[in-house]
């Protein structure tokens, strides 16, 4: 089943981020390679593709999972989550619709 994992910063973020971003990457590639990433972005702070100096505020991963169990732990280890990148995570089961 498809699971949406939705993340949110903490505040100024951005230092942050960048220190575990290789790491928080090869587990996105690492749920690519095996066919299961479906989407994985960050959400801009501003209203812009780059978003400078105001980085993110969260990021969003949609990806197939076992179970709300798994997908949970997987979100969990995220180096993101360990490193406290993100202040809350919420995992939820997701249906696509469209396309």
């Amino acid at each position: 089943m498809l699971y949406a994992i939705i993340c949110e910063d903490v505040k100024d973020s951005k230092p942050l981020r960048a220190k575990s971003r290789a790491a928080h990457m090869a587990r996105l590639h690492e749920l690519r390679d095996l066919g299961r990433l479906i989407l994985a972005g960050a959400f801009p702070a501003v209203d812009a593709n780059e978003p400078g100096a105001a980085g993110v505020t969260g990021s969003l991963i949609v990806a197939e999972f076992d179970s709300l169990s798994e997908a949970q732990d997987w979100a969990d280890s995220d180096p993101f989550y360990t490193s406290g990148v993100y202040q809350k995570i919420s995992v939820k089961p997701y249906k696509k619709a469209l396309p």
